[in-house]
């Protein structure tokens, strides 16, 4: 056969595909997201296989694994025990409370990791919403106060982003400017800036028992039929001075990461969120498929779509993955 263009001469051997990799992704660009509570016990998450929801105590053994591992960034996501919750969701202003004290102490103990803290109300919520629930309806603008303090109060524990995960209107500009006024220029905003309603959010909701006690989320989620409501909302929140944004979930939505992607002047980070990872851990103890093949070639279709960081319940996996 006489043919000019022979592209499988590119894919001859392993070290020649390695050397010609159009995505690779490094342990810098993934964020490993912890449940922790302030029980002194650590529980196995009954839907999410290999995940732990850890106590303050074993947090610190954790997070130094995590170092040693080459993990530097960790997202923290608590679970609030059911006397602290209540319809104004007070705990999540105290500045004694579980999660200051922990930013606090894991900056302390290891200033070099990154930490990124989420902000908001459904894990502090008696109604498990991501905002004050009034006759029904979730009110925009007093939520984006009590915001706005939840994230100056994390910002005086020493995070290095707030993370605001609520999709509430003009939540970013409160936020910077509050942060602005009270010196903390340095501290970074992480927005949850294309957040959907989707349905793989259950293992999480389990994890922290922070659903919703009535309704759902679809008046301040996004729909997940809509991209140009995506590019709408990012462009919102980089006027609104947003350091990073975030598309959520990630694997069923690669084409709304590279849309994002083409006109963010931010990096751009994307959750592989709880449903995603079960799904894969699921299938492959049922003997689908390999979870180490499955779990890189997830996390890499997600940076070949555009994402900058990643977040995701693998990260030590493939930590160990790669160093080996």
């Amino acid at each position: 056969m006489k043919i000019t263009h022979r592209p499988r001469r590119l894919r001859r051997t392993e070290s020649l595909r390695n050397s010609l990799a159009e995505t690779r992704c490094s342990l810098s660009q993934l964020v490993y997201p912890l449940f922790i509570q302030e029980e002194n016990k650590d529980e196995e998450i009954r839907s999410m296989p290999g995940v732990t929801r850890w106590s303050e105590k074993q947090l610190f053994k954790v997070l130094e694994n995590c170092l040693e591992k080459g993990i530097y960034s960790v997202a923290f996501f608590p679970k609030i025990p059911e006397n602290q919750k209540d319809s104004t969701a007070k705990e999540s202003l105290n500045p004694e409370g579980f999660i200051p004290r922990v930013i606090r102490e894991s900056k302390k103990r290891f200033p070099e990791l990154i930490l990124y803290s989420d902000v908001a109300l459904d894990p502090y919520s008696s109604d498990g919403h991501d905002g004050i629930v009034k006759n029904g309806e979730i009110v925009n603008d007093e939520t984006v106060k009590l915001l706005t303090k939840m994230a100056l109060l994390h910002a005086e524990a020493g995070v290095d982003f707030v993370a605001p995960s609520d999709m509430m209107d003009g939540r970013i500009g409160a936020i910077r400017s509050t942060l602005d006024e009270n010196g903390f220029t340095q501290t970074g905003i992480l927005s949850y800036a294309a957040k959907y309603a989707s349905s793989f959010y259950g293992p999480f909701r389990d994890a922290l028992d922070s659903a919703p006690r009535n309704g759902d989320k679809k008046t301040y989620q996004m729909d997940i039929r809509n991209v140009r409501e995506a590019i709408r909302e990012v462009e919102l929140d980089l006027q609104e001075g947003a350091d990073l944004v975030m598309v959520k979930p990630a694997g069923a939505y690669l084409d709304v990461i590279h849309q994002v992607k083409e006109i963010s002047s931010v990096p751009v980070a994307a959750y592989q969120v709880s449903g995603e990872y079960s799904m894969i851990q699921i299938a492959a103890k049922h003997g689908l498929f390999s979870l180490e093949k499955a779990m890189e070639e997830s996390i890499l279709s997600i940076r070949r779509a555009g994402a900058d960081l990643i977040f995701t319940y693998f990260a030590l996996d493939l930590a160990k993955l790669w160093r080996e």
